[in-house]
């Protein structure tokens, strides 16, 4: 009798596999709950943490969203110690190595569920804390290394969104969790060769952020001895056949600055011109309301204060981003620029009445003090820095393109869970 349309068959092979598993056949699987128990968590928020002094660390689900590698080795982590750890010292509740802890809570989808496995708790006291799924192997199918990168596989990601729950705030429960279907090689070596090539990956990725942040250092340094210390009237570092002292102007002085007249929902997707909203995030637009070279930040919204572009040619923007624009001739608009971009957070932050900026007003900008040498030297000093800031570009293509390449291949070294009609 011929098979019915409803019968399927689930094929459990990833797309890609090394050469001496390629005839394994499908890999296990297992429910979330048979490979793993949940052991209990406590619920200290952050006023009961510090970075100082305990004998007892806390993972905190938020460091998990920002700040904590996939394969969590605490020596390379930044772990707050509990402020009072007599009530969670019962061994029961301490991490250890193999564990894999999931963030419970998430204001986004793409991160609740959000998990990080402990690989080396290097013989200290570790908890899981407030808004975490503590959760251990039960019989040791999977090795110690091999569980953070599976937890980042598109197959139980998909399933730990589709069981997460709420409205402002989302949730993934241990019943919930415990449903989630999971796909492994049963061979271990196989297991340790994905996490070795994933690993590997991970050591590369992590490298290349190291130069990234060597290069803005870089810069931060240049900038600091290029331009005057507050204070000082000339730089700390000048180029050869520079010695005439900076006049002081303020940028109403040296250009025009005004705001745009369009809103949010005057973007369109694929336009022909860039339009600056209020964030550091460019969209398009079929208008300009300018041509020539200007420099746009946002007067509220998301980074406040520390929203730059620079830009020379056709463009529009929102009716609450400021336009620094048509500039004296004895200014260089890249130049000013980079002086505004690198002082103009520092001033606002003076003027603003709260610990927090969440409003730059025009005067912020007009009145704001730029020193000004030469036009030449000028010149020298813009094309020093936009050199710096074309390295740091091309360094953060690099890991772009590196992360991309680790999610692609995360994509083809795990099974995506598919169902083959037979019918």
């Amino acid at each position: 009798m011929p098979m019915s349309n409803n019968s399927k068959q689930i094929s459990l092979q990833p797309q890609l596999r090394f050469p001496e598993f390629r005839n394994s056949g499908n890999w296990a699987e297992n429910i979330f709950g048979e490979l793993y128990g949940f052991v209990t968590t406590n619920s200290l928020s952050r006023d009961k943490l510090n970075y100082e002094y305990g004998t007892v660390k806390n993972i905190h689900y938020g460091d998990i969203h920002t700040k904590f590698r996939a394969l969590f080795d605490i020596r390379n982590e930044n772990v707050p110690f509990i402020s009072e750890p007599e009530n969670v010292q019962k061994e029961g509740k301490l991490c250890v190595e193999g564990d894999v802890i999931f963030a419970d809570a998430s204001e986004d989808l793409d991160d609740v569920g959000k998990s990080i496995e402990i690989v080396n708790v290097d013989g200290q006291k570790l908890v899981a804390g407030l808004h975490t799924l503590h959760a251990r192997q039960k019989s040791k199918k999977l090795l110690v290394g091999f569980a953070g990168h599976l937890f980042q596989s598109s197959s139980p990601r998909t399933q730990i969104k589709n069981e997460a729950q709420g409205a402002k705030v989302l949730g993934i429960s241990a019943s919930r969790l415990a449903s989630v279907r999971v796909s492994y090689p049963s061979d271990k070596d196989e297991q340790r060769k994905i996490a070795d090539c994933l690993s590997s990956l991970d050591q590369l990725i992590e490298a290349e952020g190291q130069k990234l942040k060597v290069l803005q250092r870089h810069k931060k340094g240049l900038m600091q001895e290029l331009f005057p210390v507050e204070g000082e009237t000339v730089p700390g570092r000048r180029f050869p056949g520079f010695a005439d002292s900076w006049v002081t102007s303020t940028i109403g002085k040296v250009a025009r600055v005004t705001t745009g007249g369009k809103d949010t929902q005057n973007k369109k997707e694929g336009g022909a011109y860039p339009f600056f909203v209020r964030s550091q995030t460019v969209e398009r637009i079929d208008t300009f309301s300018y041509d020539g070279e200007a420099i746009l930040t946002s007067g509220d919204g998301v980074g406040v204060g520390k929203n730059f572009h620079y830009i020379n040619g056709k463009f529009d923007f929102h009716q609450r981003v400021y336009c620094i624009c048509d500039f004296n001739k004895n200014v260089l608009p890249k130049y000013v620029y980079l002086y505004f971009s690198n002082y103009f957070y520092s001033r606002v932050s003076q003027l603003s009445a709260k610990n927090s900026v969440d409003s730059v007003r025009m005067a912020m900008i007009t009145d704001m003090p730029i020193g000004l040498p030469s036009y030449e030297e000028q010149r020298c000093i813009a094309d020093c820095l936009s050199l710096a800031d074309e390295l740091i570009l091309q360094q953060r293509q690099k890991l772009k393109n590196l992360r991309m390449h680790k999610k692609g291949l995360i994509q083809r070294l795990f099974p995506a869970v598919s169902e083959v009609d037979h019918g």
